[in-house]
């Protein structure tokens, strides 16, 4: 879509008159600003998954819950408080047999997590829903993490 936009806002400065120059310029500019915009994001996504995870490991009493801002070592995290041994990590090193079963463990660990901190285990195959289900896997770990029950089951 953005592509898409900025195909037309070139195609029009280049019917108008507008030096080759300008065009190349301006084109540059959107692409610099799509590369720091994708930086940012992913940064963004990073920080909130690792602030995340960690919370739920405190939150649960893992004592090594530094572990969820080392990308690799956050999965093995993950397994552990699903009731894996870490080692199940280690299947990341075979490239797409190894990647399917690991995503299965996981999505089972989150499972277990979700259910040990009262939520239904069902939010954690939100991401396997194509599309949308990035948006809903960080909507359901931050009401893991951040938001409490106890207050609403005493009513």
């Amino acid at each position: 879509m953005v592509c898409e936009i900025c195909g037309q806002v070139i195609e029009s400065l280049e019917g108008s008159g507008v030096s080759d120059v300008v065009v190349e310029s301006l084109f540059g500019v959107l692409v610099g600003l799509g590369i720091v915009l994708i930086i940012f994001l992913g940064i963004s996504f990073y920080v909130y998954t690792s602030l995340t995870w960690y919370t739920i490991g405190r939150k649960l009493k893992y004592k090594n819950n530094w572990l969820a801002w080392i990308p690799i070592a956050r999965w093995a995290m993950i397994l552990q408080l699903g009731g894996f041994h870490w080692a199940w990590i280690f299947l990341i090193l075979i490239p797409i047999l190894g990647w399917i079963p690991l995503f299965v463990l996981c999505i089972i660990s989150m499972w277990r997590i979700f259910e040990k901190r009262k939520y239904p285990g069902w939010f954690s195959l939100s991401l396997i829903i194509p599309q949308i289900g990035g948006v809903l896997y960080l909507i359901a770990i931050g009401f893991v993490a951040w938001k409490d029950l106890k207050k609403r089951l005493i009513v």
